[in-house]
C-alpha cells in the first residue's frame, strides 16, 4: 500500500531568497502583460480610426476638369516679357509655375485649369 501524502510537504514556506525572486518575476509578468494590453488596444484603435476614414471623400480644392468634346484643354498662360519657367506642379485642377523674371527676382504662378484663369502670383524674395 502507498504511503499516505503529507499535505506538511506542500505547504512548507519558500525561502526568503526564492520568493523575493518569485515576487519580481510575478511583477515583472504583471508590468509586460501591462504594457502588452496597452500596446494591443494603440493598434485596435488606430485600425478602427483608419476603417472609418477610409469611406470619407476628403474635402479640399481638387476640382474635376471639364474635358472637352475633342478630349484636349487648351488655354493660354501669359507671363511677363522676359520670363522663363523654372519648374511647375500640377496639383487636382491647379498648375503651379515657378517663373524666373526677366529682372533678375522670381516668381510662382498658380492658374486654374478648369478655367485657364490665374488665381495667384508670390513673389519670392529674401528676408530683410
Amino acid at each position: 500500500m502507498a504511503a499516505p501524502h503529507d499535505d506538511d510537504e506542500d505547504e512548507k514556506p519558500l525561502d526568503p531568497a526564492v520568493e523575493n525572486v518569485r515576487r519580481k518575476l510575478v511583477r515583472f509578468i504583471v508590468i509586460n502583460l501591462g504594457i502588452l494590453f496597452i500596446a494591443l488596444m494603440a493598434v485596435v484603435v488606430a485600425l478602427v480610426y483608419r476603417a472609418t476614414q477610409v469611406g470619407e471623400e476628403r474635402s479640399g480644392p481638387v476640382s474635376e476638369l471639364p474635358v472637352p468634346e475633342n478630349g484636349m484643354i487648351e488655354a493660354d498662360i501669359v507671363l511677363p516679357r522676359g520670363a522663363r519657367v523654372v519648374g511647375h506642379s500640377l496639383s487636382g485642377g491647379i498648375v503651379s509655375l515657378h517663373v524666373e523674371l526677366g529682372g533678375g527676382g522670381q516668381e510662382i504662378h498658380l492658374y486654374d485649369m478648369s478655367d485657364g484663369q490665374q488665381v495667384g502670383r508670390f513673389t519670392l524674395r529674401e528676408a530683410q
